[in-house]
């Protein structure tokens, strides 16, 4: 991946986060833009989202953002100068869950560290 993607990807994950808490904070309280990846010719971009509560929260604001995408491509538009704005498809990120998912069963498995077993005789 070049240089040029991997800036235009932060810089349009830093923008789209911007736009969502400054016009939607309400809304988008819930919504995290985890990464963006850009193909190279600058046309088409998937946009990762994580998304904070339970399936039908995760799906209601997937629905809210996929119905918002025009109005926050054309925001965009106003605050990124490029020769293409790629068209985005927005994916839910589910490494989040997968991680805490993983770390619960960690928890379950390792046992707690005995207070005992840290002082030295």
């Amino acid at each position: 991946m070049s240089n040029r993607t991997l800036r235009v990807n932060e810089l349009i994950q830093r923008e789209l986060s911007a736009i969502l808490r400054q016009r939607h904070q309400s809304e988008a309280v819930a919504i995290t833009i985890t990464e963006v990846r850009v193909a190279p010719d600058l046309r088409d971009a998937r946009v990762f989202v994580s998304v904070v509560g339970d399936e039908d929260f995760v799906e209601q604001k997937l629905r809210w953002l996929r119905s918002r995408s025009r109005e926050l491509h054309r925001e965009l538009g106003r605050r990124i100068v490029l020769k293409y704005l790629p068209r985005f498809t927005y994916v839910l990120d589910q490494s989040v869950a997968r991680s805490s998912r993983l770390l619960s069963l960690i928890d379950e498995v390792a046992p707690p560290a005995s207070p005992a077993a840290d002082e030295e005789p």
